[in-house]
This record gives structure tokens, sequence and C-alpha cells, in this order.
């Protein structure tokens, strides 16, 4: 039998790095930003918008999920690698001859961020808004698109 030292120290860091890289992942799966001044803007949310996010071989398409939200108030950024989409749903008022019994929707501001791949047409990023639903088409640049290779004899 091999006689192993026991070294609290290793046994720590192992630790920390699992849990930074369970912390990374989770991260990168949900669109978490961790820049300062991104930061600041989650803070002060109330809520996230569910994405759907997918990509083929010329693009990569962001469906956002905005019900009940004016195209008004929706605003988009893209500024070093990030595109952040923000804004806010007010709450209806509540009328004299009627009371509430449930409020299940999230009211108040909103954000949500998004690491893109350095390889896009940045000036060619484009969104529609349709009946609550945000639709932002971000182009792929030519040399980030798949190239077939062809097979000589």
């Amino acid at each position: 039998m091999t006689l192993v030292k026991f070294n609290p120290v290793r046994d720590l860091l192992k630790f920390e790095r699992e849990f930074n890289r369970m912390f990374n992942a989770l991260e990168n799966r949900f669109g978490i930003s961790r820049s300062p001044e991104i930061d600041e803007e989650y803070e002060n949310a109330d809520w996230m918008p569910l994405t759907d996010i997918y990509e083929n071989n010329d693009k990569f398409t962001l469906k956002v999920d905005l019900p009940g939200i004016k195209k008004e108030d929706v605003r988009i950024n893209y500024a070093n690698g990030k595109l952040s989409i923000s804004g806010e749903r007010v709450q209806e008022s509540e009328t004299k001859d009627a009371k509430w019994h449930r409020i299940e929707k999230s009211y108040g501001k909103y954000f949500r961020s998004f690491t893109l791949p350095e390889k896009i047409q940045e000036d060619k990023i484009s969104a529609e808004f349709n009946g609550g639903l945000l639709t932002i088409t971000i182009p792929k640049a030519e040399e980030a698109k798949p190239k077939e290779i062809e097979i000589k004899f």
C-alpha cells in the first residue's frame, strides 16, 4: 500500500478550482457577464427575459420573450463583444371597481447580456419586434463560416 501525505492546501485549491469552473459554466449558460458596468445593470434589474439562442452556418439568432412590452420600451446595445437588452415593464394600476387576485408576471426593470463571438458582422446586427417577441439576428463574419474542403485525387 502506498502512503499518501495529507495536504489540506492542495485539497482547498482543488475545491476552489472546481467551484470556479461550476460558476463559470453557469454564467456562460445563462448569459451572465462579470464586467463591472454590466454588474450594475444586473443589480438594478428585477427580472430577466427568457431567451432562445440558435445558430446556423450564416448567423446567430436570439429570440427574447417580452410579452406586454412596447417596442419603444426595449433598448439593445452592443459594445466590446457584449450584446445587452434592457428596459422596464410597468405594472397596470388597479381600477376602483376591481381588485387583483393574483399577479404572476414580472414587473420592473429587466436586463439580459450575452457575450458574442469575435467573428461577427457588428454593423449588420438587426432586430425585429413583433407580438412581444424580440428577434435579434447577428450575421457571422465570412472567416467564421464553415467551409467545405474538397478532397483531391
